[in-house]
């Protein structure tokens, strides 16, 4: 495939295991056979048996008035299998509480898809080129 990420070492690094590019594809190892999954990928969200999009949650949470900017991610969950949280970037002079963004969402989103957490951060991260770094976005709500 390729060697390297030219002039990234800190990104081939995360990208490479034991010399193997990670792909981002699951499988599973059945009768001597790797049976292809699908792609893991941090714009899907499992929860309570569905599949949803992150993106399609970041698009409708947009039109909100109070908030600039958000990113959607799906955290580990024991009950939901993943539980749909998301960060924002507020208006100027704005303020949102879960309880407010959750019952504005009830107008808009399918249950399953509406925001269990909510976390206000001053500027959701990003790389070089402005693209948000949804594991870094997960983090915000792994830390407790």
């Amino acid at each position: 495939m390729f060697l390297e990420y030219w002039r990234r070492p800190e990104v081939t690094r995360e990208a490479f295991r034991d010399g193997w590019f990670r792909t981002g594809d699951t499988a599973v190892l059945e009768d001597a056979a790797y049976r292809i999954l699908g792609r893991s990928s941090v714009d899907i969200i499992k929860t309570g048996g569905f599949k949803v999009s992150a993106l399609e949650i970041e698009e409708e949470l947009r039109t909100h008035p109070a908030i600039a900017e958000c990113a959607v991610v799906g955290i580990e969950d024991p009950d939901w299998g993943e539980r749909i949280c998301t960060a924002v970037e507020l208006a100027p002079g704005a303020e949102l509480s879960i309880e407010e963004l959750q019952r504005w969402a009830r107008e808009r989103l399918a249950p399953y898809k509406i925001p269990r957490t909510l976390c206000s951060v001053a500027a959701l991260p990003r790389n070089a080129m402005g693209k948000v770094l949804k594991p870094e976005v997960t983090k915000l709500f792994r830390t407790g």
